[in-house]
């Protein structure tokens, strides 16, 4: 059975074991027709002109792990930021692990996905906010919302900071002979208030598994989200991760992406503006090798005058790998005053390796500062021949180059702790040790 026949046939299986009020009923029914009448997508579509999805949907995907499989913290610890206090919503095979994390409702709720969609007390907020961003054309959307329960709630209500970030970890353990796992998870950050958060994505071993998430982030009036996401998983792992983005007036709101490892990853960000004067910070390092295949794909929607949005992707890629950045910057008639920057820079090591980049710009305004680039070359064999010449060896001088090429980024990492665990991978992705601390 082909994995499309065999997720519309577990759909109603699906609603007969989780709790549902009718509404929900019917946002997960109308999004499972949306899937049924799409189905994956394919190269046909422009937006997946580079990217295709057929040699991963051959797998015979568990859509429901058969048994609740239970890690140890001592397995996982090093996928952690255990340098500084942080909360914790941890996931395994698709299932909470009430044992491995850290929530609270003190002040602030960092809870379980599946608690809010379906206890009263949340329903007034799942009825303002669940689905109300995401794309419901979207077909891998829409089959993530069909059978949305797991994953992270973060509500930081008005006048509200964090007191210490929040990691949200995603396991696979491999006890399956292929997984696909859809979490969804939904932030909503309040006026005036503040939220650093940390999303990953880890194989524990080298069976296939496909992620398909989906992630709802609402910034209301001054709100401020720093949104990290690390992806550093096996080359048996793909993840497909759709993240929309909400913001009103002078909110600012900065995701970063981190692009290591893995199979097939593509990076679907959207930032639509429902304010004046706010700010978006699109930010992402992307270094593979191998057959490795990464995708980002971005939309910033200026709708509002006087907003401003940055865009910074870098990339480096070796041997046969692939990359893609298709970003899309739309203002609207409306959005004067807009300033927005967009760039894509990329390094190929190797005569192998692809970049296919296509910066978009569609202004309706006229009163805008708008520009975009892309620049695809090698390392300056100049600056290469100079660093030799005085006495650094030419590994640690090509290194130490990319380096210095993906520092603009580094730079905006504003948890010194997470700084210095990209800093390792990186120099560990280059095969060197960096000698100096950040």
């Amino acid at each position: 059975m082909e994995l499309k026949e065999k997720l519309l046939s577990s759909f109603m299986a699906f609603e007969e074991r989780v709790d549902v009020h009718s509404e929900l009923h019917d946002v997960r029914t109308a999004a499972i027709k949306n899937f049924e009448n799409k189905g994956f997508p394919s190269k046909k579509e422009e937006s997946w002109k580079y990217t295709s999805l057929n040699a991963i949907l051959k797998n015979d995907f568990t859509v429901f792990p058969k048994h609740e499989n239970s890690i140890e913290f001592s397995q996982v610890s090093k996928y952690f930021l255990n340098e500084v206090d942080t909360y914790k919503v941890v996931f395994v095979d698709g299932v909470f692990s009430s044992h491995l994390s850290s929530t609270t409702h003190e002040g602030i709720d960092v809870c379980l996905m599946a608690s809010a969609l379906n206890k009263p007390k949340y329903k007034m907020v799942i009825d303002k906010y669940f689905n109300q961003i995401a794309n419901k054309d979207d077909s891998l959307t829409s089959l993530n919302t069909a059978f949305a329960n797991e994953g992270a709630y973060i509500n930081i209500p008005k006048g509200k900071v964090a007191p210490k970030p929040i990691e949200i970890m995603y396991f696979s353990t491999g006890n399956q002979a292929a997984l696909l796992v859809q979490p969804r998870n939904l932030v909503i950050v309040g006026e005036n208030s503040h939220v650093q958060i940390i999303e990953r994505h880890q194989s524990l071993n080298e069976n296939p598994v496909l992620t398909n998430s989906v992630t709802e982030i609402f910034a209301e009036k001054r709100a401020i989200v720093d949104y990290y996401k690390i992806q550093n998983d096996t080359l048996e792992a793909n993840l497909i991760d759709n993240t929309f983005v909400s913001q009103q007036q002078e909110s600012h709101v900065y995701v970063h992406t981190f692009s290591f490892g893995g199979n097939l990853t593509r990076n679907n960000l959207n930032f639509y503006h429902f304010g004046e004067r706010l700010t978006s910070t699109l930010n992402g390092i992307t270094i593979i090798g191998g057959k490795q295949h990464v995708d980002h794909y971005t939309l910033v929607n200026h709708a509002t005058p006087n907003c401003e949005s940055f865009q910074d992707y870098k990339g480096i890629y070796s041997d046969r790998s692939t990359g893609v950045f298709n970003g899309k910057v739309f203002v609207e008639k409306e959005a004067q005053k807009t300033n927005a920057f967009q760039k894509s820079n990329n390094i190929l090591l190797s005569d192998k390796a692809t970049i296919n980049a296509k910066p978009q710009l569609e202004i309706f305004a006229d009163d805008v500062k708008c520009s975009h680039g892309c620049t695809v070359g090698q390392l300056d064999e100049t600056a290469l021949f100079y660093m030799q010449q005085r006495g650094i060896p030419q590994k640690e001088a090509k290194a130490l180059l990319m380096y210095a090429f993906s520092n603009v980024v580094i730079e905006n990492i504003k948890i010194p702790e997470l700084k210095q665990r990209i800093t390792k991978i990186i120099a560990t992705k280059l095969g060197v040790k960096m000698g100096f601390d950040l």
